[in-house]
């Protein structure tokens, strides 16, 4: 989410890297590591493998790929994109919403609830290195996307990990009537730490943490309860997890970065989610506000309709960021997402994209990934190769 027109351009590039492999690390488009494969064949002797890892672009476009997109024809086509166009990455969920793990996976916990399995689909890992061989030889930044606390999944396989509801101590379910996992067990975030550090070593240049937060419901204060908590808000909870997964992974040189609302840098709460940004701002290395229009409320940075006017929605959010950061000493670097996808009125098509491309612009942020969740994007909005 490579098609059998393409099999033979990814067997070409994964011979060709495979024959990299064995040269100097300096000739390579990116960061090289060498990593245990097991045993040579008649030798004890673990054989040594080289991971290439394309390094992170200064600046930064890019597109979501969803797991079944990474699955099917579609990653191929837009890996096609990215050769055509000024997209240079692609995030690519290596754990979804669902709690869906993309290809067979050694994490113990993941293995144990079948995470790697529970749907029936499954990438082989002779297509993902196929995959991440074909983005490396075109100088694609690969993005690994792995959601945190919305894991419906692990949540019922291991119901003392769930959020409780103050009632019964039974799991708490959201409008969906699906549970999620705690915030405050240090293990949901060890997951989380475990599936980053197997994508790092399978190479992945980046991993991107998604719904490092509380669910986005009014009720959930009242209906619930924290054994854990002792004490603390729930932004201090997001902040010390972040600053576990952040240990955690800096020793690998693995940098850090969340996704967060779009809303966090102007509302001065945490919006009960958790996310208050003097309280992340300095615990990643990069942060991506999710600023779609769509998602801000009428009457917001007092816009009758935001949705209709991306440039000034995304215009008055990036001066909040900017503003919010300026005080914070080691504040994270600001990569936002915008909206391709229809949500209300007007159409999202080619002038509301670029209208939030300037937007940035016009604010210093040159760097963006575009967000669909079926993974269809408006080619016409992005500019040429150059």
């Amino acid at each position: 989410m490579v098609i059998p027109a393409r099999i033979g351009t990814i067997a070409f590039f994964s011979v060709l890297l495979a024959c990299q492999h064995g040269g100097d690390a300096s000739a390579k488009p990116g960061a090289a590591d060498i990593v245990s494969q097991g045993p040579a064949r008649g030798s004890d002797t673990p054989k040594p493998r080289v991971i290439v890892r394309v390094p992170a672009p200064d600046t930064l476009r890019g597109l979501y790929v969803n797991r079944w997109a990474a699955l099917g024809r579609k990653l191929t086509d837009l890996i096609g994109v990215a050769k055509r166009t000024e997209i240079n990455t692609l995030v690519i969920d290596v754990k979804d919403d669902r709690g869906f793990v993309l290809y067979r996976s050694n994490v113990p916990l993941a293995r144990e609830i079948g995470a790697d399995t529970a749907d029936g689909h499954t990438m082989s890992s002779s297509k993902l290195r196929a995959v991440l061989d074909t983005m490396i030889a075109h100088n694609i930044y690969s993005i690994a996307r792995i959601v945190v606390a919305k894991d419906p999944l692990l949540a019922q396989k291991k119901l003392d990990l769930a959020i409780k509801r103050k009632s019964d101590l039974k799991p708490w379910l959201d409008k969906n009537g699906r549970p999620w996992l705690d915030p405050h067990q240090r293990e949901v975030w060890q997951y989380a730490v475990d599936l980053a550090l197997e994508a790092h070593d399978l190479g992945f240049s980046e991993v991107q943490f998604d719904y490092v937060r509380f669910p986005d419901e009014k009720r959930l204060i009242s209906e619930t309860v924290y054994p854990l908590a002792n004490g603390r808000t729930r932004a201090q909870v997001i902040r010390d997890q972040l600053g576990f997964v952040r240990s955690a992974l800096k020793p690998k040189g693995m940098r850090v970065t969340a996704d967060v609302f779009g809303l966090t840098a102007t509302d001065t709460t945490d919006m009960g989610i958790g996310q208050r940004w003097e309280m992340f701002i300095d615990q990643v290395d990069v942060v991506l506000p999710m600023i779609y229009p769509s998602h801000f409320a009428r009457g917001t940075y007092k816009l009758r309709n935001p949705n209709a006017r991306p440039y000034e929605t995304i215009n008055h959010a990036l001066k909040d960021a900017i503003a919010r950061s300026d005080s914070i000493p080691n504040a994270a670097r600001v990569i936002p997402w915008y909206q391709d996808f229809t949500l209300g009125s007007p159409r999202y098509g080619v002038a509301q994209i670029r209208a939030q491309m300037k937007a940035g612009y016009d604010n210093g942020f040159q760097s963006w990934i575009l967000w669909n969740p079926s993974s269809t994007y408006t080619i016409a909005a992005l500019e040429p190769q150059s």
